[in-house]
Parts: structure tokens; C-alpha cells; sequence
């Protein structure tokens, strides 16, 4: 295919189309501007290997595939659907016509789950693959595990404009191509705002500079729709020749496709976005970019179980990435709010989204794929361990898994087109006959904005049924097809059932008021949220919560219903356990029974003495809160971890990295089996806890390890002493200089490489040198040190020939010394 305007892509299109003849994995690397997203998916139509199915472009955003598939149709002079089709939520147009198909990652995830084989599909291009989202990192994984089981000839091809593209290279094990692009320049000029502003005082600050300074339009990145709405705010009083428009993702698809049209002649536009507007989209006639250096990432709290939003500095790439905005079609200015220097301290990258994300929904994808844990699967930046957990745990409390495995319920949840908790919510609904409610608050919680802001998700629901706009209208209609998906009719829509719902797909955020606290709940899962005091959900006993925000002690509830005590218990859970807690100072145990609905105490009655099963729970629990120093044997494993990362510094990585972390890790591994019949640590001696604990080493590493790094050292005179690893300056032993006498060769560790150090003592048991080589130190340092330790311990013996003389452990006057 021939292209009239050139873009930068075109002088490496053909290296990307002889890349992807000779092999089925590619990736490639160019700046923002560049023409991948439209440009490269148009000139692999015609290959041969193009033509037996679809060529999958994933976009991250909405806004951005319905960018990319409206700009490359009209490069054909078509309109989306037919040879440009594409695929997101609320919006498919495809045809039988269709080659090129533009899809947002998650409905991609659902392709690939539906139809493993990806029949009738050729490629998959990964379009802004350097931002790392959850789906694109599972749809990558899925997408290479299906290519080397069932489908060799399937290409794929990540694209990405600031991504480390070195390491995702060698991680597929494919060729690089690199674009180098042809941007105008763009001049950064560093602005800082003053000390405690407001932010949006600051930015509308220099948003008049910058009108004021040059011409065209501006784009201007803040955190959040919060900040742009107040920032707008500050701005109403400009001239009617300047636009004032927002960005973000939760406007709806006209007002997005607005804010991206270039603006009517004569007029300038300042459109003020989130990161949303970093890639992908193409915003004609900006040539200012504004940047307060912000962005704002989900992070996943495991205890909270539910995602917050927090706040960041914006990473070197997302920057730069940003500044390359202003240097799409002529040179640039971009206004960097912060002072020059700190740029040099920002993170090179910003973090992946599989480490900080909730990942519930990917292990019910995975597990539906049939992969049983994260091993299964090859990641490029592994799930971490804990957040994998918690999301088993909340998968098994849903229902969802029993050992690693859907369930039916879980077939039903895994195949819904909602996230876990939604799913299970709104099928769980069904069965009562409250499917279109469920399906309602399901659409308020899935879409931003929907309903208004109230706390009360009554309320919102309310709104949301009155609301005529033609984004309510489309998600009326998309809660219908879940509640009939769902499997009941539609029943009641009494919004007086909306506590109940939620708890079903929220068990663990049913809360209970704090006793003279007022507007102040204790969650099931343990966590203390609030709303203000005047809310009218602040006098309600029990809450049933959608949703918080905010890191701190007390979480702020920003969604939740009314539910009575009954149905709390009910759909939460009592249950009745006897529990202990040890004073590791008194060392003593005490014991309660509880009756409790998760971390919220019902009841509960004071016992003599735990049970043996209850007395090791909460030895555990000590050593889980305190770590490994609470234990009497603290020193014995601190030295025994100690050398093993000797030999790991030494070795590599066949010998652990943290065994101490591996301790905390596996304490039900090695030392519960220690505590059966205890009700202190008093018996854990440290022979036992050592031997205990070695167990988790591999049995080549436990006979290699007493060998390779041994605990004591002989002396010439024939005494054991301890070898210290927990020195910085490395491994060492301590005794009374004339103890080393006679020695002539010098002791070494782990197979001969290291030396040990000797550190002579003087009788006062004070350090007087520290050698790694004993026949060098005799005839040199000694010489020194004879001198002086003669003068201060003349009763004690300083030979002129140490090498040769006989070592000693007390003390032996020299002669004339009397």
C-alpha cells in the first residue's frame, strides 16, 4: 500500500514487513509522532501471511482505539467498519469487509479467552505496549503461550515509544526496529510552582504565560479530573477566541471526541487532559504542552482489598513522552513545572501495572485459561506473590476457586463481561430475583461519573434512571444485557435490596458502626473507613460499602448502602473461633472465644487456657508481627542467614538472595512443627530452630554449606571459636593475639576463595589488627604492634618470630619480668 503524506514510520516499514516474513515475533520502537499506530497495521495489509485472517491492533483507552480506527478509515476513504473495524465496549463496528481490526486490551483478553486459537486472525499488534497496563501484559502472555501451542504462524508485535525495548527484545527473543522519527524541536523551559500553592492556582498561572507567550493551542497534563475540572474554573474569564477543554476518561465519547478536534479558525484551544493524552491520540494544532509532572496510579491494598488511587512524581518517559506532544507538526514549547534539577531524580520508568494492581480479575482469567498459578504462564514482569494470594483468597470467598480451579459458579463469573466482584454480584442477584438492580449498580460502579457524586448509592441509582443522556441510555441498555447474561429475569428494582447486592460481591466490606464514633465503621476485612459526620449514612448501624479511597488510617467511603444486622451476618459469615494472643515480654498467653463476623467482634468470652492448635496461631502471629528477633534463637539464625548470603555475595544465585525473608515466608514450614504443645518459645533452642530452619534449603546446599562457610574455627590452640558473617568487613574470627602463634598459612572459606580474617585481640580484649594474610602480617603489621603491646602488657609474651613460636591461651611472663 502506498501512502500520500510521508510520515516517519515509512523509512523502516519495510524492515518491520521483512521482520515479520522471516519470523513471528517482532518489536518495535518509536517516538510519539511517528505513525505506528495508523500507519504500520495499513502497510501490512498486503502481505502474503496478511491475507488468511485480521490484523488486531490493541489500543489501551477507548478514546484512543476510536482515534486510531476513524484516522486509519479515513485514510482509505472509508468509515469505520468496513476495512477499519473496531471493538470496544458500547461501540463494534465490523463487517465481513473488515481486515484491520482496532480493539481496547481488555475486550482482547475476552477474544483470546473465548477462542484461544485466535481463528481468523493473523496478527496481534501491542500499540502503546511501553505503559504496561494489567491487560496488556496478560493479553501478551496468553497471546505467546497461544502462538507456541497452537498457532506458530500467529505474528505479534509489540509497539511501544518509550518502553526499555532491549529487554522486551531479549524476552521474546526477537529483532528490534527502531524508528528514529522526525519531531521539531521543542524547547523546555522550567517554571516551579511556589512552595504550598495550589496546584490549580499554579497551572492556571501558566497557562496565561504561556497564552500570552506563544501562539497555537495548549496541552495541558494534570493528575485528575478533579484538578482539571477547578483548573478550568480559574480560567473562565478568558477571552471567547480561547477554548477551555477537559480530558479525561470518564467524558463521554462526544465530549472526548471534542476536546481532541482541532479548533475553529480563529480561535485557540487549551486542553486540559490527564495522562490520557500522552499517546495514541493525535490533537491537531498544539504546540504548547504544559506539564505539572503528575500522574495518578491505581495501587492495590491487599487489606483494604480494593484499589486507590495515589498521586505520583511522572516518570522520565511519561515527561518526555509529554513534551514530545508539542513537536507533532512544528516546533515546540513545553512549560515543565518543576525545576530543572529534579528531573534527574524521577524514576527512569514508571512501574508496571501487574506490581501495584488488584489481581483478581487476571487469576480468574488465568485460571479460566487453565493455568493454576503465576508459574504457569511467562510474564514479563512476574505478578508479586502477595497480591496473587489475596486475589486466590477473594476468588475462594466469591466462590469462584476451590485449589486453583473454576468452579461453575466461577465459569459463570470468568465468562461475565464485568470484574470478578461485579460478576459474582450481579449473578448472585439474579438467583433472588434482583438481576436489573444488580446490573444497575453495576453500571454505576463500572462508568465514572454515572449518577452524580453522592455517597448513598441509592441515590446515584436514582439519578442514573432519570438521567436521559445518551451515555446513561447506552449503559441502560448494557445493564439489561447483564441482567438477562445473568440467567434471572428482570425483577425487582426496589433500591432498597442495594445493601444486600453489594455485600455479595463486597463480603468482606460489610462494616459496623464504632460505638460513639459517629460516622466512623469497622470493616469486615479489618480496615476503619468514615464518612462525615452530617452524612445520612453516618447514623445507619451497618453499611454495605462499593467503594473507598485514600491511604490513611481511617479510609474514606465514597460508595456504600444501608443493610440490616441480619442480612450482614447472613451473607457475611459468623463464625465462632477460640483465639490467643502472646505477650512476647511477659511471655504469656491468653485465650478468648469469639463469636465474629471477619475482623468484627459479635461476642466474645474469656477462656482458662487456649487450645494447643490456638497457643501456636498466636505464636505465629507474634513472630509474622515482630519478626524472627522475638525468638529466643534470634542470634543462631541471624548467623546462619548470614552465611548464606556470604555464599550467595560469593556464589550466585544458587544459594537464596534473603534466606531471612524466606524464614518469615514459610514459618509454618519450619518452625510450627517446633511449636505442637507449646505455650512459649521457652524449648526452641537455637540448635533446633537452626536444624529447622536449614530444611528449606535444597539437600545439595545443606551438605555443601557447613563445608563451604563452616560456623567455628580452630585455633593453634586447639579451641573452637565462632566465625562472624555479620560483619561488613567480612567473614572473621576473634580471639587473644598469642592464640594465633605458630599459624603460617592462613585459613580460607568457601572452597578456597575467601580469606578468613583474623582479628587479634589485645589482653584487654580490645582489637588490635585484622589480617587476611598471616605470613605477610608476621614479618610487617606484627612488627608495629609488638612494639606497643610490649610497652602496655610486658606479662605477656610478644616473640620476635611469631610464625615459630607456641601459641597460647593464658598468660606467660617473659622472662625477667619478675
Amino acid at each position: 500500500m502506498k501512502f500520500d503524506a510521508p510520515l516517519p514510520i515509512d523509512d523502516v516499514l519495510d524492515a518491520i514487513r521483512d521482520g515479520l516474513r522471516n519470523a513471528n515475533r517482532l518489536v518495535l520502537a518509536a517516538p510519539p509522532g511517528a505513525g505506528k499506530t495508523t500507519r504500520v497495521p495499513l502497510a501490512l495489509l498486503d502481505e502474503d501471511w496478511a491475507q488468511a485472517g485480521r490484523i488486531i491492533v490493541l489500543e489501551p483507552r477507548r478514546i484512543a482505539a476510536r482515534a486510531a480506527a476513524t484516522r486509519m478509515a479515513s485514510t482509505l476513504n472509508q468509515k469505520v467498519g468496513d476495512t477499519i473495524g473496531l471493538r470496544a465496549r458500547m461501540d463494534v463496528r465490523i463487517s465481513k469487509a473488515t481486515r484491520i481490526e482496532v480493539v481496547t486490551e481488555g475486550v482482547f483478553t475476552r477474544m483470546i479467552l473465548d477462542d484461544p486459537e485466535l481463528s481468523g486472525v493473523s496478527a496481534v499488534l501491542f500499540d502503546e505496549f511501553h505503559e504496561r497496563s494489567l491487560d496488556a501484559d496478560l493479553g501478551l502472555a496468553l497471546a505467546l503461550e497461544a502462538q507456541e501451542a497452537l498457532r506458530e504462524d500467529l505474528r505479534i508485535m509489540p509497539m511501544s515509544a518509550t518502553l526499555d525495548v532491549g529487554t522486551l527484545g531479549g524476552f521474546l527473543g526477537c529483532e528490534v526496529i527502531a524508528s528514529e522519527g522526525r519531531a521539531y524541536p521543542v524547547e523546555t523551559r522550567h517554571i516551579p510552582i511556589a512552595p504550598r500553592a495550589r496546584l490549580e492556582d499554579e497551572t492556571a498561572r501558566v497557562i496565561r504565560q504561556a497564552l500570552r507567550e506563544e501562539t497555537g493551542s495548549l496541552l495541558v497534563f494534570l493528575p485528575g479530573a478533579a484538578e482539571i475540572s477547578r483548573t478550568a474554573e480559574r480560567l473562565s474569564d478568558l477571552p471567547d477566541d480561547i477554548l477551555i477543554t477537559p480530558l479525561f476518561g470518564g467524558l463521554t465519547p462526544a465530549e472526548q471526541d471534542a476536546a481532541i478536534r482541532p479548533p475553529p479558525e480563529g480561535k485557540r484551544k487549551v486542553v486540559i487532559a490527564t495522562d490520557i493524552a500522552e499517546s495514541s491520540l493525535t490533537i491537531d494544532g498544539v504546540r504548547v504542552v504544559i506539564d505539572a509532572g503528575l500522574a495518578r496510579v491505581p495501587r492495590f491494598d491487599a487489606q483494604l482489598g480494593s484499589t486507590r488511587l495515589e498521586t505520583i512524581r511522572a516518570s522520565r518517559a511519561n515527561a518526555d513522552q509529554r513534551r514530545g506532544r508539542a513537536g507533532r507538526t512544528e516546533p515546540g514549547v513545553c512549560y515543565r513545572m518543576w525545576d530543572e534539577a529534579q528531573t534527574r531524580g524521577l524514576p527512569q520508568y514508571p512501574d508496571p501495572e501487574i506490581l501495584q494492581a488488584d489481581l483478581t480479575g487476571l487469576v480468574l482469567d488465568t485460571a479460566r485459561w487453565g493455568a493454576a498459578s503465576a508459574e504457569d504462564l511467562n510474564w514479563l514482569s512476574p505478578p508479586p506473590r502477595g497480591a496473587w494470594s489475596a486475589a486466590v483468597d477473594m476468588l475462594e470467598q466469591l466462590g469462584a476457586l476451590t485449589d486453583g480451579k473454576l468452579t461453575e459458579t466461577g465459569k459463570q463469573i470468568a465468562a461475565f463481561p464485568l470484574p470478578p466482584r461485579l460478576a459474582a454480584m450481579v449473578i448472585n442477584a439474579a438467583a433472588d430475583d434482583h438481576a436489573i438492580l444488580a446490573a444497575q449498580i453495576a453500571a454505576v460502579m463500572s462508568e465514572r461519573g454515572l449518577g452524580g457524586r453522592s455517597i448513598d448509592l441509592r441515590d446515584r441509582l436514582a439519578r442514573f434512571r432519570t438521567d436521559k443522556s445518551a451515555r446513561a441510555r447506552a449503559m441502560t441498555d448494557l445493564a439489561k444485557r447483564w441482567a438477562k447474561l445473568a440467567g434471572g429475569n428482570n425483577g425487582t428494582s426496589n433500591t432498597e435490596e442495594t445493601g444486600p447486592i453489594i455485600a455479595r460481591g463486597f463480603p468482606d466490606r460489610i462494616a459496623r458502626a464504632r460505638p460513639g464514633k459517629p460516622g466512623e465503621f469497622l470493616l469486615a476485612n479489618g480496615r476503619a473507613g468514615r464518612v462525615d459526620a452530617d452524612d445520612r449514612l453516618a447514623i445507619e448501624p451497618w453499611l454495605a460499602i462499593a467503594e473507598l479511597t485514600g491511604g490513611a488510617a481511617i479510609l474514606r467511603i465514597q460508595l456504600a448502602a444501608p443493610i440490616s444486622e441480619a442480612e450482614a451476618l447472613e451473607i457475611g459469615g459468623v463464625e465462632t473461633v477460640e483465639t490467643a494472643s502472646y505477650d512476647p515480654d511477659l511471655k504469656r498467653l491468653t485465650a478468648r472465644r469469639v463469636t465474629r463476623l471477619g475482623a468484627i467482634t459479635l461476642s466474645e468470652t474469656p477462656l482458662p487456657k487456649p487450645s494447643g492448635a490456638a497457643a501456636k496461631a498466636a505464636l505465629l502471629d507474634v513472630v509474622r508481627k515482630k519478626g524472627l528477633a522475638v525468638l529466643p534463637c534470634a542470634d543462631a539464625l541471624a548467623g546462619l542467614t548470614a552465611r548464606i548470603a556470604f555464599l550467595h555475595a560469593r556464589f550466585g544465585a544458587d544459594w537464596p538472595e534473603d534466606f531471612a525473608a524466606d524464614l518469615m515466608e514459610k514459618l509454618d514450614d519450619w518452625l510450627a512443627p517446633m511449636l505442637d504443645r507449646a505455650y512459649s518459645f521457652d524449648g526452641l533452642t537455637a540448635s533446633k530452630a537452626v536444624a529447622a530452619a536449614r530444611t528449606l534449603l535444597d539437600w545439595s546446599l545443606i551438605r555443601q554449606l557447613d563445608q563451604l562457610a563452616p560456623t567455628d574455627w580452630t585455633t593453634p590452640t586447639d579451641r573452637q571459636v565462632s566465625i562472624n558473617y555479620q560483619d561488613e568487613r567480612g567473614p572473621r574470627v576473634s580471639a587473644k593475639a598469642q592464640e594465633f602463634f605458630g599459624l603460617t598459612t592462613h585459613p580460607m572459606l568457601a572452597d578456597g576463595t575467601v580469606a578468613l580474617g583474623l582479628e587479634m585481640l589485645s589482653p584487654a580484649q580490645r582489637p588490635i589488627a585484622l589480617t587476611h594474610d598471616i605470613a605477610n602480617f608476621w614479618t610487617g603489621g606484627y612488627i608495629d604492634m609488638r612494639k606497643d603491646m610490649r610497652g602496655r602488657y610486658p606479662k605477656h609474651d610478644w616473640p620476635e618470630d611469631p610464625a615459630n613460636a607456641k601459641p597460647q591461651r593464658g598468660v606467660k611472663r617473659r622472662k625477667g619480668s619478675e
